[in-house]
């Protein structure tokens, strides 16, 4: 096999294969991916600059959004530009090594953004629950240390799938049925026993999104509690009202993330009842919509976001009058 280096089973490249089925359709298909993707750098850039360059947006909640930004940049450009370059120019090789390090990239990338939301949430159980020590808790050092923690468990939790994969045995081809590196659709075209790598992925997924979930719903659940016992309407609406972005953006995450496992499972022990070509694009949108819908939920809902945009245009529009 000339796809192979020397006599090993190791393949010098693979050739990811788009969305099958819908060759003819590649082109309209990356429009609205080219348009997303788009919208998902400048909003999360310019939230970026926003929460850096506005002293009223120094603040603990804001610094999170920050992070869950900057996360949302690495994930989608882990993939995206690969995609589109692919349903552009129909340029399909990819290196070993360079498709190992996408795979690891983008389960790093997807397992810190769940982490992120869980910090938010926390975030949140402290600002509403005990807001006279807000401040005091949640420090910059606590928030350092909070943002390393959930990079380095992404990180040490996506090191042995990659090693596990890397480390397999490839004679069925090198076609990868997918239009990015992840890790079931690299392992699967391997001639080798898989199972290893099968309930390893399945572990990885239940303890990351698994904890995450217990943890927000933990926190909302007490949130809740705290908000019921507050005396008047308006005081529990406004305390209430500053999670609606946060609770917007994990149902963001969440719906996309359900049905890519859902057309996951199906297609891998369920007959293969739904097309391959489903799976690929919601596993798309699933890595496109949180980055692209994010900084919009956060403009839109969150007052201090939306008065740090006039102030920043208003500023913009008397500089000009100056010259």
């Amino acid at each position: 096999m000339s796809f192979l280096n020397g006599t090993s089973l190791t393949p010098a490249s693979f050739i990811l294969n788009g969305i099958p089925g819908l060759e003819d359709v590649h082109l309209w298909i990356s429009f609205p991916l080219c348009t997303m993707y788009s919208i998902a750098i400048i909003g999360n850039f310019g939230l970026m600059y926003l929460i850096y360059s506005d002293e009223a947006l120094h603040r603990p909640m804001y610094v999170f959004l920050a992070l869950l930004s900057f996360t949302d940049v690495l994930m989608c450009t882990s993939t995206l530009p690969n995609t589109l370059f692919i349903l552009w120019f129909n340029l399909k090789e990819i290196d070993f090594k360079a498709c190992l390090a996408q795979m690891f990239f983008v389960h790093t990338f997807t397992g810190m953004e769940s982490g992120v939301l869980t910090l938010m949430a926390l975030d949140r159980y402290v600002a509403i629950c005990f807001p006279l020590r807000y401040a005091t808790i949640l420090t910059n050092s606590v928030i350092a240390k909070a943002g390393f923690v959930t990079f380095l468990r992404g990180v040490m939790l996506v090191i042995p799938s990659t090693f596990l994969t890397k480390h397999l045995p490839y004679c069925k081809g090198n076609v990868i049925t997918h239009t990015y590196c992840d890790h079931m659709s690299v392992a699967k075209i391997s001639c080798g026993n898989v199972r290893v790598n099968t309930i390893y992925g399945l572990v990885v997924a239940l303890l990351i999104g698994g904890f995450d979930i217990l943890c927000i719903t933990i926190s909302y659940t007490m949130i809740l509690r705290a908000v019921v016992s507050l005396s008047s309407a308006d005081a529990r609406q406004k305390a209430f009202s500053t999670c609606t972005a946060h609770i917007c953006a994990i149902v963001i995450t969440c719906v996309p993330a359900f049905f890519t496992f859902f057309t996951f499972f199906t297609h891998r022990f369920g007959g293969h009842t739904i097309p391959s070509h489903i799976h690929i694009i919601m596993a798309n949108l699933y890595l496109l919509m949180p980055p692209t819908m994010n900084p919009i939920v956060y403009g839109v809902k969150t007052r201090q976001v939306r008065e740090s945009v006039i102030r920043f245009f208003l500023k913009g529009k008397d500089n000009s009058h100056n010259f």
